[in-house]
């Protein structure tokens, strides 16, 4: 048994579709999320870039105790996966796989389509998870605007409408008849891509199998929380604008987002001069709250002085939300100081 979080990490707001899957399918388990909104997207950045924000992150939540790490983003995912296996001591899940291997057992035809950001269509990551399977033909398609669009809550119009026609026609041309939503984000627009693909076409979402590797991999391990324990605390840290992040992921997540901690790589807080810090180090990365948000200094990073893990800042709310027809109260950390919050 361990009650430490499961960390989830993406460059926005997109992994919370990760996110809800889990909590569905593991109730009891208290989730750490960081979305490295202020870096949105990592799509058109550099491989070698994606990297390096990717772990940045990925330290934080390591440095926070987590237990597993799901790396619920595609770009990252292609990335970054295997310098997180070697660097961490904790299980790695990625979102990759999952929805490769749900593809391959979904289509009728052996004709699939993936889009997902320049990167991770460049990567070839769904193309070598793929290779194994007989009989199955994949065809990629980059859709870097989606993203832009989910993080401004925008999910459906006539721009969007007339920008997926102009993505897809590819993948209908090639008559594919199960399509991977390569990026996290993209389950929001499963209107809109749905509309334009037709009912015959099978889209699948990483959430859902990235989910169950997640359950898979905690049992294995007898990670589990236990279940007699009260509800848990969710938390969730963004490197973005709180409220903006707050309003648009609640479309994702639901009121069991109730507020979200401002966060900010060690290396870009040096640079701002913010001094303010909260929870332990690694590697070089501190969470950060704005100045003057009245939190304690952190504890020391994994190369240096030692020092003891400072306390969560007092002026924490913790709200409990009622799930709609769940019946069960789902109690959330409100990750804002006061201060925070009334701005």
């Amino acid at each position: 048994m361990s009650d430490a979080p499961i960390g989830v990490f993406d460059s926005g707001v997109g992994g919370l579709t990760v996110a809800r899957a889990i909590l569905d399918q593991l109730p009891h388990e208290p989730l750490l999320y960081f979305g490295d909104t202020a870096h949105a997207p990592y799509g058109p950045r550099p491989i070698a870039e994606v990297r390096r924000l990717a772990l940045d992150a990925m330290d934080t939540l390591v440095a926070e105790g987590v237990k597993l790490l799901v790396i619920a983003c595609n770009t990252a995912s292609a990335a970054c996966l295997r310098d997180a296996r070697e660097r961490y001591d904790v299980p790695v899940v990625e979102v990759v796989l999952p929805a490769a291997r749900r593809a391959v057992a979904a289509t009728r035809s052996g004709r699939v389509g993936v889009i997902g950001t320049v990167a991770t269509i460049t990567s070839r990551a769904y193309d070598d998870a793929v290779a194994a399977a007989p009989d199955v033909t994949l065809t990629s398609v980059s859709c870097p605007a989606f993203v832009d669009f989910v993080e401004r809550g925008t999910t459906a119009g006539r721009q969007l409408l007339g920008l997926a026609e102009a993505y897809l026609a590819p993948l209908q041309e090639a008559d594919v008849d199960t399509l991977i939503l390569g990026c996290t984000h993209y389950p929001l627009l499963t209107g809109v891509i749905g509309l334009v693909m037709g009912e015959s076409v099978t889209l699948v979402s990483s959430a859902e199998e990235t989910a169950k590797d997640t359950y898979r991999v905690l049992a294995r391990g007898g990670l589990f929380r236990d279940p007699e324990l009260p509800p848990p605390v969710h938390r969730f840290l963004a490197t973005g604008d709180p409220r903006s992040f707050t309003r648009i992921g609640r479309r994702f997540l639901g009121p069991e987002l109730a507020a979200v901690l401002p966060a900010q790589p060690s290396g870009e807080r040096a640079a701002t001069g913010s001094p303010a810090t909260v929870g332990p180090t690694a590697a070089g990365v501190r969470t950060t709250l704005p100045a003057g948000g009245g939190a304690a200094a952190g504890s020391a990073d994994r190369a240096g002085t030692s020092g003891a893990q400072a306390p969560l800042p007092l002026s924490m709310a913790v709200g409990t939300r009622e799930r709609d027809g769940g019946g069960d109260n789902v109690t959330t950390a409100v990750m804002a100081t006061a201060e925070a919050v009334r701005q």
